[in-house]
């Protein structure tokens, strides 16, 4: 029998809930709903795509599951805290997100930036705490704060906002996917080599994988935006509302498709030279250029 990715993911993605769960578990301000504000984002589902990558590539490296889980978890959180304040009124002003309202339609806008604050900042604290080498914290630290700010994910979502009912070049699009979403889906690959004991070549060939599955994913979400399809987590439509600079906005949903297509298989080339311990990477590239259009 073959390799069954649907059920990788499903098991890795179990291991991510549980802990978050545990990490969650105490909502007991009686005075704020900060803490209920957090619990209801990052417990609302999702694919969990960028922790089950990142236990993915530990494990491609010969890493366990076990010794990454706090940095997957981690950087669900900065993920979350992104999603949140993407939904804001002022950004994106979303109202569903995860299939349910976004956050600050429940708990109000201050509630909202508050949880999504917090979710940033404690997820340094989860990996600082983590069992680890301290080389390691460090190390882990600067790829995805890197990958999270100014010069990766933050930045990404400004040239969004700045971009929106502009004539643009593709270059700039491919620029603004690679920071808004490559970024932090290259860090948690990266970072997972890094815990699992990758060597340099083999963080070099995990970085240009993750790199073009990161653009290759975001124009696929652009795709079923406009296609409809597969749940992308977010209210349909919206780019198109919103004058947001797409790929398939740009270019056509048939070459947008083909770039994808395109994306995907040079990512999984990266991994040429990785034995079969790199299937469920390989295999999860294929998965999400699958994804129902």
């Amino acid at each position: 029998m073959g390799f069954n990715v649907e059920e990788y993911i499903s098991e890795r993605k179990k291991l991510v809930d549980r802990m978050l769960s545990e990490l969650f578990k105490d909502a007991s301000d009686s005075i704020t709903t900060l803490d209920e504000s957090m619990r209801y984002s990052i417990l609302a589902g999702g694919k969990r795509l960028r922790p089950v990558l990142c236990i993915a590539s530990a494990e491609a490296v010969g890493g366990r599951a076990e010794d990454v889980l706090p940095v997957a978890c981690a950087i669900e959180m900065i993920h979350t805290y992104s999603l949140i304040h993407d939904d804001l009124p002022a950004m994106d002003d979303d109202t569903l997100r995860r299939g349910v309202p976004t956050n600050h339609n429940v708990f109000g806008e201050a509630v909202a930036i508050l949880a999504g604050d917090a979710l940033l900042t404690d997820a340094f604290f989860v990996i600082a705490q983590s069992e680890i080498s301290p080389y390691l914290v460090v190390d882990v630290i600067r790829e995805i704060s890197k990958a999270a700010g100014s010069k990766g994910m933050v930045r990404g979502q400004a040239l969004d906002l700045a971009l929106e009912g502009k004539e643009v070049s593709i270059e700039t699009v491919e620029r603004m996917h690679y920071l808004k979403t490559g970024a932090l889906i290259e860090a948690s690959v990266v970072s997972g080599g890094k815990v699992g004991g990758a060597t340099e070549d083999q963080i070099l060939q995990l970085r240009s994988y993750s790199r073009n599955l990161g653009i290759a994913f975001q124009i696929i979400d652009d795709v079923l935006d406009i296609e409809g399809g597969e749940d992308i987590g977010k209210s349909r439509g919206s780019d198109i509302r919103r004058k947001k600079a797409t790929y398939p906005g740009i270019v056509g949903i048939k070459k947008a498709k083909d770039k994808a297509l395109e994306l995907t298989l040079k990512a999984v080339s990266c991994l040429r030279d990785f034995d079969e311990k790199a299937e469920p990477l390989r295999e999860i590239a294929f998965y999400l250029g699958g994804r129902r259009y």
